[in-house]
């Protein structure tokens, strides 16, 4: 297969088309990043801080990366915490079942 019978996308950020190869099955996933990225983009331009597309894309690729590891690790908390009420459930269940009185004979 050649690269111009790939599948494309178009996607824009700040103002610029970018023509990008993608299954069909992938475009809306890549058409929403490319929102996000041109959202985080259009923060940091307007700004004005930082003039350059490169430093602009790099700024945001690195404060959407900050939001990714930290929704991983909020998310690992999570599970770990899960992990651990579930261990408290199963050490009290497990209680209640050596708790219970024997019948007399």
């Amino acid at each position: 297969m050649s690269d111009t019978s790939r599948p494309t996308t178009e996607v824009t950020l700040l103002g610029k088309p970018y023509v990008i190869a993608c299954p069909p099955e992938e475009q809306e996933q890549l058409k929403r990043a490319a929102r996000y990225l041109d959202r985080a983009m259009h923060g940091i331009h307007s700004r004005g801080k930082v003039l350059g597309a490169e430093k602009i894309a790099i700024m945001a690729a690195l404060n959407i990366t900050h939001e990714l590891l930290s929704a991983l690790d909020a998310n690992r908390a999570g599970e770990q915490s899960l992990s651990e009420l579930g261990e408290r459930l199963e050490r009290a269940l497990s209680g209640i079942g050596n708790d219970t009185p024997q019948a007399s004979r």
